[in-house]
């Protein structure tokens, strides 16, 4: 019995210390990093306008080596770092879908991103729709503890 207590106390702490990302919860946060993320070299997320991408796709293609087509299949909302489980849905500021897509959490860059969008660092595998796959991102985040909500 003891060790069930033991146990039971163990899971409410490891609870209480999962919260929304910082950015989610505070625009200007989540501005400046994502503007990060388009102005990085390394990054370029985009493109600005998904309706009217200009040469986006063509830049991120070359970059990768690699088709147009094959490029515009690598987006935010199939990366392995794209959060939209339910607890992530719940740290969104309302409605987060629209024609083109929704928005979820990027866990490599720690801001809101939309699913239509890409960037150079994007990687295979996702998204992250599970709780527990979400919760395991956080801990492994600069600010994954409720002790610690600043971001990197």
């Amino acid at each position: 019995m003891k060790k069930l207590f033991e146990n039971f106390r163990n899971f409410i702490n490891e609870v209480k210390n999962l919260v929304c990302p910082p950015a989610t919860q505070d625009l200007e946060l989540n501005t400046k990093n994502r503007d990060a993320a388009v102005q990085a070299e390394h990054i370029q997320y985009g493109p600005l306008n998904v309706d009217e991408p200009g040469d986006y796709w063509q830049n991120i293609a070359q970059a990768w080596n690699t088709t147009e087509e094959a490029a515009r299949k690598s987006l935010c909302g199939n990366c392995v770092a794209f959060d939209i489980s339910p607890r992530m849905k719940e740290c969104m500021p309302g409605e987060t879908s629209d024609k083109d897509g929704e928005l979820g959490y990027c866990w490599m860059h720690h801001f809101k991103c939309h699913s239509a969008r890409s960037c150079r660092t994007w990687a295979k595998g996702g998204p992250i729709n599970k709780d527990s796959k979400s919760e395991e991102w956080q801990s492994k985040s600069p600010f994954g503890k409720k002790d610690d909500l600043k971001e990197a």
